[in-house]
C-alpha cells in the first residue's frame, strides 16, 4: 500500500493534515486569547496591557525560562488611587468628617472648637488652616476609643448612605473596573493578590473583600494600637486612640515582609507613597513588574500627578522612566473607569 495513492488517500491525507493544522492553532489559541479583548477587556490595546500580559505569561508557563511557582506569585496593589479614586480627597477622611457631623449632637462643645467646628460646618478654608494636627484630632475621635466591631459597623453604614460628591454613587462603586479585572486575571493564572495601602486596616476590611475579591487577612494597611480587654464581662478589641503603624513610603516594604514575608514579584501604585514598595518589588531576582496607574483623565475621573495634595506622583514617576516600569494612563489605556460609567 506504500505510495499507493488514490482520491480517498488523498482526502485521507488531507483530513489528517488539515487536522493537525487544527491541532497546533488550538496549542497557540492561549497565546493569541491573551492578545485579545477576552483577556482584560476595559484595557485598551497598547504598551502598557501588553506588558502585563506578557509578564504574566512568562512567569506562568512551566517552559518559560522565567516561570515563578504558584506559591511565589504575590502581587500587592496599593488601593487610593490604584484600586479606587482618591479625589477630591481620600475617602477614609470623607468618612471621618461625615462622622464627626454624625456624632456632634453628642459633643455640643464641638460647635465653640477647632478643628471640630470646622468639620461640622464645611468649612475647608478653616480646616486646612488646622493642619495634620488638625485631621488628625478628627481621625481620632472618628476611629478610636471603640471596639473593633463597633468602628467595623460604623464604615458599613457610612459606605451604604454616603454618595460621592461630583458622581453622586456609593464609594464603593468608584473601584477601577480594568484594576478589578487584572486582580481577576492574576488570580486565575495562581497569583495571590494582597493590598498593601495607606489607608487604614479596619477601614478596608469592612468592605473591601466584596469589591476586590481580596479576603481580610489579604489587607494590610495603617493601623491604631489595639488591645484585648474585658468590657461589662465581654472580651472585646479596643481600638486605642494611638497609631501603632503607618504603612506608607518605606512602611510599606517592612508591612510586607512582617505580614507576606514573601517579596511580591507584581506591584501597583500610582504616587510616590508607593515608590518603595515598587523598588522593593523589583529588586528581587528573577522576572519581575513595577506599574503606577497614571491619573490623566479629567472627564472620566481626574488628571493630576506632580502638583497634587492628594495621590502626588512626581519621585516614582521620575523613577518609572528612568527604569521602564510600566505607567497606565488612564485616559489612552483604559475604555471603561468605573462599571457605571459604561465605555
Amino acid at each position: 500500500m506504500t505510495g499507493l495513492r488514490t482520491p480517498w488517500t488523498r482526502r485521507c491525507a488531507a483530513w489528517i493534515g488539515a487536522a493537525a493544522l487544527a491541532l497546533l492553532a488550538a496549542c497557540a489559541a492561549p497565546q493569541k486569547a491573551e492578545q485579545s479583548q477576552a483577556v482584560l477587556p476595559s484595557w485598551n490595546e497598547g504598551a502598557a496591557r501588553t506588558a502585563i500580559v506578557e509578564f504574566v505569561r512568562a512567569v506562568t508557563q512551566p517552559d518559560s525560562p522565567d516561570f515563578v511557582p504558584a506559591e511565589e506569585r504575590i502581587a500587592v496593589f496599593d488601593n487610593d488611587g490604584t484600586l479606587w479614586s482618591e479625589q477630591p480627597m481620600y475617602f477614609q477622611v470623607l468618612f471621618a468628617l461625615d462622622r464627626v457631623k454624625e456624632m456632634a449632637p453628642s459633643h455640643p462643645e464641638w460647635a465653640r472648637r477647632q478643628p471640630y467646628k470646622a468639620a461640622v460646618e464645611g468649612d475647608r478654608a478653616a480646616l486646612a488652616a488646622t493642619g495634620e494636627a488638625g485631621l488628625l484630632k478628627i481621625v481620632g475621635v472618628t476611629h478610636t476609643n471603640m471596639t473593633v466591631d463597633d468602628f467595623a459597623q460604623s464604615v458599613t453604614q457610612w459606605m451604604a448612605g454616603a454618595r460621592h460628591p461630583r458622581f453622586g454613587q456609593p464609594y464603593d462603586r468608584l473601584t477601577f473596573v480594568p484594576m478589578r479585572e487584572l486582580l481577576d486575571y492574576l488570580r486565575e493564572r495562581g497569583f495571590k493578590t494582597y493590598i498593601v495601602s495607606g489607608g487604614e486596616t479596619e477601614f478596608m476590611r469592612p468592605w473591601a473583600p466584596r469589591a476586590y475579591g481580596i479576603p481580610p487577612e489579604q489587607i494590610i494597611g495603617s493601623a491604631f494600637a489595639t488591645t484585648f480587654e474585658l468590657r461589662d464581662g465581654k472580651p472585646v478589641l479596643w481600638r486605642q486612640g494611638k497609631l501603632e503603624f503607618n504603612d506608607d513610603g518605606p512602611g510599606k516594604p517592612v508591612a510586607i515582609q512582617r505580614y507576606i514575608g514573601r517579596r511580591p514579584i507584581l506591584a501597583f501604585g500610582n504616587s510616590d507613597g508607593d515608590l518603595q514598595m515598587l523598588q522593593w518589588t523589583v529588586a528581587g531576582e528573577g522576572k519581575r513588574f513595577a506599574g503606577l496607574v497614571h491619573h490623566t483623565d479629567a472627564e472620566r475621573e481626574w488628571a493630576y500627578d506632580r502638583d497634587s495634595s492628594v495621590g502626588r506622583l512626581d519621585r516614582a514617576l521620575d523613577e518609572a522612566a528612568r527604569r521602564g516600569w510600566t505607567v497606565v494612563d488612564m485616559k489612552q489605556d483604559w475604555n471603561q473607569v468605573y462599571d457605571f460609567a459604561k465605555p
